[in-house]
């Protein structure tokens, strides 16, 4: 598993999701790594420009061809043959959006709401007692 989150507005809340993959990542018997945090350079290569755009917009495009970069970036760095992203198990991403932002050859198109899987999700969460965030994660996000 692999944890990249820098939109994450603070690094207090970045922490929690990240002991959040954890405790996930070892309930599964899978090993976790995670990038550094470093929101000055999202924001500088995500974000800048973007501020105003809506949820669901640009930024959001953005970020997602961001985020997917790093995780390809480190599977490939790791010999992994895939990769792909919980997003598209929130009822509040738009999967096709997820899908569009990588082109990458390794990345896995996989909508996990399908069978249920945003409440499969919800039972995992709360029999691991993980921390559910209330926003998408970026200080854009907060005001939505």
């Amino acid at each position: 598993m692999f944890y990249a989150n820098s939109n994450i507005d603070t690094e207090t809340e970045f922490e929690k999701r990240r002991a959040a993959a954890e405790t996930l990542a070892k309930a599964e018997g899978v090993e976790m790594a995670a990038a550094p945090y470093d929101h000055e350079e999202w924001m500088r290569d995500v974000a800048c420009g973007y501020e105003d755009e809506p949820e669901k917009g640009a930024r959001c495009a953005r970020c997602f061809r961001y985020n997917l970069a790093k995780t390809a970036a480190y599977a490939r760095e790791h010999g992994f043959d895939a990769f792909t992203t919980s997003l598209t198990v929130s009822p509040h991403k738009v999967s096709e959006m997820v899908f569009a932002a990588s082109d990458d050859p390794m990345f896995l198109k996989e909508n996990f709401k399908k069978r249920e899987g945003f409440k499969r999700s919800l039972a995992r969460t709360a029999e691991l007692g993980l921390y559910r965030q209330s926003y998408c994660g970026c200080e854009f996000s907060r005001h939505a």
